[in-house]
């Protein structure tokens, strides 16, 4: 098995976090724990340089991109499964995002997750040649992302065209919006490669519904998602992939696996809202994000590279609030299980 294979078969893949020093420093000892904790946790891939990994590492001044792409790759390469996929995010306009997954390429990636950011107004044609000139390189996975963190809606008729890319493997579909998202889904079922085109959600408002859910395509079979590409999905990771599990169960049609899935849905969707700061617009999403893993002594703190990014005011109470309320959601015990080991 590759790990191209183990990506289009479905696997949870945690959204790499950025770990910082008081000081802004990257932490590479923390960074490491991070990849550590994902593999041990039963994740089928890491994804960073994505948005949970903050878009700033992407801009020259910050000289961390390398750095970063570096570290998560020897890591995962080094204690991981050899199948394990590595998906690095690429931003920018074509000349950059082509530079950036020649840089992962030769890192060791298997994949780009190509952001639709830094690329100003660029129309979907303009779009399309830029995941062309990066499928060249390496395996694209499309990227809607939601507009509250620098995305935009695309037609549905782009997601045929872009499902019709040979190099285009999957689609992390990603717009907090459920009719975004049946454009996405309608779009990829549409193109003649749809069924080479793996979807990954990465509605993290919605992360049950889209695993269980079969969606309808008048010109063709059923289409489900595979798996996850999440940043929720970097914290808790244990029980994230305990969630797939039990997705793949209820979809084969175990109803007492439906039935723990129904009493998770609505709990993992509040605790979303408080981590990602739905009350704030999401403006405190990374620093909810590293508040979850601080807890947990995975991180040091909640530091972003741009300290005027931190959690809205209010977001640590609900915060307070989600970890009373759910702690069958979290992996505390796990993680304290083995935090020494992998921090050693």
């Amino acid at each position: 098995m590759s790990p191209l294979d183990t990506f289009a078969a479905g696997t949870v893949i945690p959204a790499m976090p950025l770990a910082l020093t008081a000081d802004l420093a990257f932490d590479e000892r923390r960074q490491r724990t991070l990849v550590r904790y994902y593999l041990a946790a039963g994740a089928g891939g890491v994804a960073a340089a994505v948005h949970s990994t903050q878009f700033a590492i992407h801009t020259t001044h910050t000289h961390l991109l390398r750095p970063v792409l570096e570290l998560v790759a020897a890591t995962a390469r080094s204690e991981g499964d050899p199948d394990l996929v590595l998906v690095a995010g690429v931003v920018g306009e074509t000349g950059q995002a082509v530079a950036e997954a020649e840089l992962a390429a030769s890192l060791g990636y298997d994949a780009v997750l190509l952001a639709p950011y830094g690329v100003g107004d660029r129309s979907e044609d303009e779009l399309l040649d830029r995941a062309r000139a990066v499928g060249e390189v390496l395996p694209v996975v499309g990227f809607a992302l939601q507009p509250a963190v620098g995305g935009r809606r695309h037609s549905r008729d782009y997601w045929t065209r872009l499902a019709d890319i040979p190099s285009v493997v999957g689609v992390k579909a990603a717009p907090f919006d459920r009719y975004a998202t049946l454009d996405i889904v309608g779009g990829i079922a549409a193109s003649e490669r749809g069924g080479q085109v793996t979807l990954y959600t990465g509605n993290d408002d919605h992360i049950v519904g889209d695993l269980v859910a079969t969606f309808a395509h008048a010109n063709g079979p059923g289409v489900r998602f595979a798996g996850g590409l999440l940043g929720q999905w970097s914290v808790w990771t244990h029980r994230a992939v305990e969630i797939l599990e039990l997705a793949r169960q209820a979809r084969n049609g175990d109803h007492a696996a439906r039935l723990a899935l129904d009493a998770i849905d609505g709990p993992l969707t509040d605790a979303n809202g408080a981590i990602f700061d739905v009350a704030g617009g999401f403006a405190g999403c990374v620093p909810g994000i590293h508040e979850v893993l601080r807890r947990q002594g995975l991180l040091a703190g909640t530091w972003c590279l741009d300290p005027r990014e931190r959690m809205s005011p209010g977001q640590l109470a609900e915060i307070d609030r989600i970890w009373a309320a759910y702690p069958h959601l979290r992996d505390d015990d796990f993680v304290a299980a083995h935090l020494d080991t992998w921090l050693a």
